[in-house]
């Protein structure tokens, strides 16, 4: 068997479909905890919360600066930004799910893809808010001791909103 029709045969065979009844399932349990990890990030100050978010070899990209974080990295540096300080003037960020946009893929043995498109808002203290940024992200979620924990995550695609 040429070696193109021998890859094509095992890729087909690795890839099967994800029971349908699953599927629905699948995404409610990603939405929630997508929901969770930016409560966290944005509501919260709690780095033991966002640590049992991420696994330990979290690996997190961004379009405009790399790889920006790794594991225990991400939590400290979560920590120290939102512990830093507070005043009536601190500014607020919230972020905003696409409607509709979110895709999840089972990836057998290992966990899920979840693919979408945010919007990011900020007012300063009390102030309005007001739509300032979008962007797009893929995220592995892995399946750890019955959580799911944010494995890989690729921001990208950002781009000021006017």
């Amino acid at each position: 068997m040429p070696f193109t029709a021998l890859f094509v045969a095992l890729l087909l065979g690795q890839t099967q479909p994800v029971d349908l009844l699953d599927g629905p399932e699948l995404t409610a349990a990603i939405a929630a905890r997508d929901a969770e990890l930016f409560h966290v990030m944005f509501d919260l100050c709690d780095p033991a919360a966002l640590s049992d978010l991420v696994t330990d070899d979290l690996e997190f990209y961004h379009d405009r600066g790399g790889l920006t974080a790794t594991g225990a990295t991400f939590v400290t540096e979560y920590g120290e930004r939102c512990g830093g300080p507070q005043g009536p003037d601190t500014f607020h960020s919230r972020r905003e799910l696409v409607p509709d946009s979110l895709r999840v893929y089972a990836i057998p043995g290992v966990g899920a893809v979840e693919e979408g498109s945010h919007l990011f808002y900020e007012r300063q203290g009390d102030g309005p808010e007001h739509l300032v940024g979008r962007a797009r992200f893929s995220v592995l979620w892995r399946l750890e001791d019955g959580d799911w924990r944010l494995a890989r995550a690729f921001s990208i695609d950002h781009a000021a909103v006017e």
